[in-house]
């Protein structure tokens, strides 16, 4: 697996750290992971159980990480989370915190209190939310999701190409309809009920794994829970670090883990952007002997051009680069020359970018 180069060798890669999530990340090198996926506890504050119309009691997150005594209580943990996870970051890396309206407007203030730079909010529609039992309130069909960047200014990962790909070629926009984690993706305890209550669906890391992250990167999850993000992680080449308390959901992480393989090298490869990629010129390819000297390159409408030892072309008195002296046989005010110029390779035609292509596979 292809690894970050400044990443430092002596990173827990791949583990599972079992202990509080600041002591943990304080104890990690300082800029060292390239990504932060938060789920901290919401602080629901639950005030009894939770029934439904038939009288059966509702699985909500009652557990004793969720409860905290005081708004300020939270908020002190909350500040002091966001400081080891901003100091564990690279200068060029990002943080994606999700919550609910019991939490997520404490956290994005602390967020910027913290000096962290806000890039986009997200609302993760969830296409089968749990109804509104009591009939009360409105149905609470969404959570929101922060991303945002180490500092005003900094640097960040977004592979935008990448996720217009994976929205059927449009933008992507930042409502996102998931459905809930549900069926055989749900993990369960050794009773039959769900091993962790609020376990995001992998859907969800994915689009957050693919679009702000590269292959080889290093992905830490403070709150790590059943594992979510190390599964997805894993899947797309990507290295985590997961940090959690609970002995049991470890467990229930670690069976998950170990079931995952990653997939082929060559799928977890995403679309970028062209002002990405490594910029070749049309001179390399002649310097590389792909092209030779005094070979000919034709048009989609079978014009000519000789190809000269600097990288130039000449055609009908006309000399100068591939776009040069295309648009000059086009007449036109310019030309890629690129997708423009092919030439011949045992009696078929072949564009030039496929060269262009072929070196900068090499470079990457």
């Amino acid at each position: 697996m292809k690894k970050t180069p400044h990443a430092p060798a002596d990173l827990p890669r791949n583990r599972i750290l079992q202990g509080d999530c600041i002591a943990q990340m304080n104890a990690l090198p300082a800029g060292s992971v390239d990504l932060v996926f938060a789920d901290p506890p919401y602080n629901l504050q639950l005030r009894g159980d939770l029934h439904r119309p038939d009288n059966s009691r509702v699985d909500a997150v009652d557990d004793d990480w969720d409860r905290f005594d005081s708004f300020k209580a939270y908020d002190t943990f909350t500040h002091a989370w966001l400081t080891a996870a901003r100091r564990v970051l690279k200068p060029n890396g990002a943080i994606w915190v999700i919550g609910s309206y019991h939490n997520i407007f404490r956290v994005g203030a602390a967020l910027q209190d913290a000096g962290f730079w806000v890039l986009n909010d997200v609302i993760w529609r969830k296409s089968n939310p749990m109804p509104n039992f009591r009939g009360k309130r409105l149905t609470n069909a969404h959570e929101t999701l922060i991303w945002a960047s180490r500092g005003e200014g900094a640097k960040y990962t977004f592979n935008y190409e990448a996720l217009k790909a994976l929205n059927d070629d449009v933008q992507m926009r930042s409502d996102w309809v998931i459905p809930l984690c549900t069926g055989h993706e749900r993990l369960k305890d050794e009773k039959g009920d769900k091993a962790h209550p609020t376990q995001k669906p992998e859907a969800l890391l994915h689009r957050v794994i693919v679009g702000t992250t590269n292959a080889g990167d290093v992905v830490l999850d403070p709150f790590f829970g059943t594992g979510t993000t190390g599964a997805v992680a894993r899947k797309l080449g990507r290295d985590f670090i997961g940090i959690e308390r609970d002995a049991g959901y470890i467990k229930a992480a670690q069976a998950r883990l170990d079931k995952v393989r990653p997939y082929d090298a060559s799928a977890i490869e995403v679309t970028r952007a062209k002002r990405a990629e490594p910029r070749v010129p049309f001179g390399q390819l002649v310097e590389r002997g792909l092209l030779r000297p005094g070979e000919t390159l034709v048009s989609p409408r079978n014009k000519a051009a000789k190809v000269r030892a600097d990288g130039t072309l000449i055609a009908d008195n006309v000399k100068g680069s591939i776009h040069q002296v295309g648009a000059a046989l086009e007449g036109a005010p310019s030309c890629n020359g690129w997708t423009y110029w092919s030439f011949r390779r045992e009696g078929k035609t072949v564009p030039i970018d496929v060269l262009r292509q072929q070196i900068r596979a090499e470079l990457s």
